[in-house]
């Protein structure tokens, strides 16, 4: 068997990291001869909480869990970390805008940023899951400048996800079959799910489904999911968002095997993104572990306009955070 390697999780005794933390010690995360040892970081007032689940843990005989720590102090729980997921973030309350989620989110990454720039192992891979995560992810990126950018990505990997659902309830065929369907953009109602390379049931996606509905139906439903999740079941999507965090560093660390998916990266100027905004790109990740963006898409005009409504909106939210940068 492996040698263990250390993953944080922040938020652990919340709804998404409750949901998480099964899917790491089970296995279905970095794989099933990989031990982990948990790193487990609540704030203060949670650390009761935290006991019962690391309590639940234990109780659970995972034979890859190695170790768990519990603690409230970051340092501790980023030390020497080879993968984080950082889950904890404040969320929306009544009466409040997007801005005003940006505001409230952004000390927390400054310190987070910091930790791990001071605490974590230098090839680290952090998955920004808490809201608004691509913003979210640019500023803990931004606190952590010993560490290369690479290191660091945001999750719309759930938009991934849903965008696969709808179309294979659309086809009648089970989501397996479908696959490089994708997310540019922010993980919030302007993203833009693309099927340009997708294959339903080995098939170009775009042969099975008609303009109006991808550019209506499919996209609204895929891009405001989540409220309808909070509308039906009075509580916000925590298990499919640990779902795909699972995915998200699962694909991350053991590599995509040509497979397309979405990962918010910091930008280099693909298609033209402003460089070093923190944004969603169809990607491939290698054995090694890098991810690559898909290079030389050809785009319609339809296509960059919904790319360019990203740029926009993530340029303003960084601009609203850019004394914390």
């Amino acid at each position: 068997m492996k040698a263990p390697i250390r993953v944080a999780v922040t938020g652990a005794a919340g709804n998404i990291g409750y949901a998480l933390l099964w899917r790491i010690a089970s296995g279905d995360c970095f794989g099933a001869d990989q031990p982990v040892i948990l790193q487990l970081l609540e704030i203060p007032p949670g650390m009761e909480r935290l006991q019962g689940v690391v309590m639940e843990l234990v109780d659970s005989a995972f034979d890859l869990v190695h170790g768990i720590v519990g603690t409230s102090d970051p340092a501790e729980a980023f030390k020497d970390a080879d993968a984080i997921f950082l889950v904890g973030s404040r969320p929306r309350s009544a009466g409040m805008d997007r801005a005003d989620l940006v505001a409230a989110n952004g000390p927390i990454f400054v310190g987070q940023g910091k930790a791990i720039n001071d605490n974590a192992s230098r090839d680290v891979k952090v998955l920004v899951v808490g809201n608004p995560c691509n913003t979210n992810c640019l500023i803990a990126q931004r606190n952590a400048p010993d560490l290369d950018p690479s290191c660091f990505s945001a999750m719309t990997r759930l938009d991934q996800n849903r965008a696969a659902g709808q179309l294979a309830l659309k086809a009648g065929v089970p989501v397996a079959k479908v696959r490089d369907v994708f997310v540019w953009g922010n993980h919030a109602d302007t993203m833009y799910p693309d099927i340009s390379e997708a294959k339903v049931d080995a098939r170009p996606a775009g042969e099975l489904y008609e303009d109006a509905w991808l550019k209506g139906e499919f996209k609204k439903v895929v891009s405001t999911r989540g409220k309808a999740i909070i509308n039906a079941r009075g509580a916000s999507s925590a298990a499919s968002a640990a779902s795909a965090a699972t995915d998200h560093m699962r694909d991350w660390w053991r590599g995509t095997d040509g497979r397309i998916v979405s990962m918010a990266i910091p930008s280099k100027g693909w298609y033209g993104v402003d460089e070093g905004l923190v944004f969603s790109f169809p990607c491939t990740v290698d054995g090694e572990g890098r991810a690559h963006v898909v290079a030389d898409l050809e785009l319609d005009d339809y296509a960059k306009a919904q790319i360019q409504i990203n740029v926009d909106a993530l340029a303003g939210e960084r601009q609203a955070v850019s004394e914390l940068l």
